[in-house]
């Protein structure tokens, strides 16, 4: 164990990681599926691994070092206590992405509807549309995917999970309008929103991201801005639409969902006091 983590780190170390030794035993915990106090002993121990193992974690090493997402090399990510699989063509669910669906999810409990109805829009690995689906058996769940990358990615996940969950496939701001639920309780999602000039720095992002799940016209604000309209018509008096967005468009997705006649647009913020998802509602009864 002790050489392969000396040869994880330095491998990492020379490819410009800031902290080669917490990646390097991250991407350990991740290939052998175990966690960072089992990989600290099995150092402290002594213990060898198999050669497969080895070979498998330089492997692993070898395509981090091209800033390949962990996740991807691990071939999952959790999210809500779920874990997705996921891989080249899908976006990674974020830690951040919990708050959305908690908020969402206490919005549905404190709604009152015996069978809620949900659209999870641009819903990628199925994050949103599976936690929802779990943690309120009784709702009925749509989720709407465009990207033919993306979708082998989001049924699997979801015949894993949340196997009564719909999906859609298609230009979510056109099948929304098609599908057979025609009214929703909630709206929410994690939608592009960067500025079509603003190419993130960090080149797991960068390079590996799908730009379909990134970019949102010049100001990252198109895919919210149809959003918002749909909202307006779709949801239930009372309903909820919530979606992610960067710590600088709070003000401009209040605005969108203001315009749009929708009630109470608020911003939330995230652990770091960071803005990071609005909500709003459509006038009629109280949630």
């Amino acid at each position: 164990m002790t050489q392969v983590r000396s040869q994880v780190r330095d491998e990492l170390a020379n490819s410009g990681f800031e902290n080669p030794n917490r990646e390097a035993d991250l991407l350990l915990s991740a290939i052998l599926r175990r966690s960072l106090g089992d990989i600290e002993l099995d150092h402290l121990l002594g213990k060898e691994l198999a050669s497969e193992d080895i070979n498998r974690v330089l492997r692993a090493a070898r395509r981090r070092a091209r800033r390949e997402p962990l996740q991807y090399l691990a071939g999952t990510a959790s999210c809500y206590g779920l874990d997705f699989n996921v891989g080249p063509g899908v976006f990674v669910p974020r830690p951040e992405t919990e708050l959305l669906i908690d908020f969402g999810l206490a919005f549905l409990k404190s709604f009152g509807s015996p069978s809620p109805v949900v659209a999870d829009l641009g819903s990628g690995s199925g994050a949103i549309a599976a936690s929802v689906a779990v943690s309120v058996p009784e709702a009925e769940v749509t989720a709407f995917e465009a990207s033919p990358y993306a979708l082998p990615w989001l049924v699997a996940n979801l015949r894993n999970l949340a196997p009564e969950v719909r999906v859609e496939f298609g230009d979510w701001h056109e099948r929304i309008h098609t599908a057979p639920v025609r009214q929703y309780t909630a709206i929410l999602s994690n939608p592009p929103y960067v500025p079509a000039r603003d190419i993130p720095a960090d080149p797991e992002v960068r390079l590996y991201d799908p730009e379909t799940a990134l970019y949102s016209g010049v100001d990252g604000l198109g895919d919210i801005r149809r959003i918002g309209a749909t909202a307006a018509q779709l949801l239930v008096p009372g309903g909820l639409v919530a979606v992610e967005h960067t710590e600088r468009q709070g003000q401009a997705v209040r605005e969108i969902f203001t315009e749009n006649g929708l009630i109470e647009a608020t911003t939330e913020r995230d652990l770091n006091d960071r803005d990071r998802f609005t909500w709003a509602r459509r006038a009629g009864r109280a949630a």
